[in-house]
């Protein structure tokens, strides 16, 4: 019978189908208006994968200095963040997009005060523009 055991083991996986997928939930921000052509953010088990966040107020405007752009766009994360129960600490991973290679210096100043040590991943990628009308755009991975 031993033999057999592994052959079992496939015969009963096979049987009982794949795995189920994880739960995807929508992390709606109070206040944010459901609809669009993206999910400010997605949970499923313990990570959040938050869509890319630019500087935009509740209003839709852009500060004018790049470091407050860089900010609101920050603690629109935050609030995403917020709206899943977790915070910067759980970010693990972030991916920052900017449209002028000069101001990542500016940017990093606002960031690292932003995520504490130890900091998350990070990737930053100068484009030639972005969807929005702003200057830079932050999607980020969390796990709790």
């Amino acid at each position: 019978m031993k033999k057999f055991t592994g052959v079992m083991v496939l015969i009963a996986l096979f049987v009982s189908g794949p795995p189920s997928a994880a739960e995807k939930k929508v992390i709606l921000p109070h206040g944010a208006r459901p609809g669009g052509s993206y999910s400010p953010g997605i949970l499923t088990s313990s990570t959040l994968f938050i869509s890319g966040q630019g500087g935009e107020d509740q209003t839709g405007k852009i500060p004018r200095e790049f470091e407050a752009e860089v900010k609101q766009c920050l603690e629109n994360i935050g609030v995403v963040l917020s709206a899943a129960g977790m915070s910067p600490t759980d970010v693990v991973s972030v991916q920052v997009y900017l449209t002028d290679a000069t101001k990542f210096q500016r940017m990093n100043a606002v960031y690292t005060s932003y995520f504490t040590d130890p900091r998350p991943t990070r990737t930053t990628v100068i484009v030639a523009g972005l969807v929005g009308p702003g200057n830079i755009e932050i999607t980020v991975t969390a796990s709790k």
